[in-house]
């Protein structure tokens, strides 16, 4: 082989160089995209998403409001926020219901209606929900009050995220 057959010409090195440095870009553009869709599904799960709110036997068949904080980590800044919770016993069941208003967000609260008792009413717009969290019928709210993801280990009450409750 001569060495003419191993030079490479100048239109070949262009193309060569601008098809790296053209993949190079391409590559660092796409990994942060990658790496932002991939990021839940390799972020550790478990226990750690639950936050002790109470014990069992301080809770009764009467919606009792707990306040509780947590955790929550945004980019490199990681703060304490404060959330709160309306807990009952029906019959062996607990249930933990979100204190915010489905139509607009404000709190709700147990039995501060005197016209409406024994109903969470939200003072914002007049919304009401039976105990179990139902929204009532010809009032703001269309939908039922969010309730909490809630497991009960040694006695110990604990809540993690909401779940949004459709329209029976």
């Amino acid at each position: 082989m001569s060495e003419k057959e191993h030079k490479v010409s100048r239109r070949q090195f262009l193309t060569y160089s601008l098809v790296g440095v053209g993949g190079f870009m391409a590559a660092s553009a796409i990994s942060p995209m990658v790496r932002f869709a991939l990021d839940p599904a390799l972020e550790a799960g478990g226990e750690s998403d639950y936050v002790a709110v109470t014990t069992v036997d301080q809770l009764s068949e009467e919606p009792q409001r707990f306040d509780f904080q947590v955790e929550v980590v945004d980019a490199w800044y990681t703060s304490n926020q404060p959330r709160s919770a309306w807990i009952y016993k029906e019959g062996d069941e607990i249930i933990a219901l979100s204190p915010q208003c489905t139509h607009l967000g404000c709190t709700v609260n147990w039995n501060a209606n005197e016209d409406h008792p024994n109903q969470f009413y939200c003072p914002c717009h007049d919304g009401r929900f039976e105990k179990s969290g139902q929204n009532v019928a010809n009032t703001p709210p269309t939908r039922p009050l969010d309730i909490y993801e809630m497991e009960v280990r040694d006695g110990t009450v604990y809540l993690g995220k909401t779940i949004e409750r459709k329209t029976v």
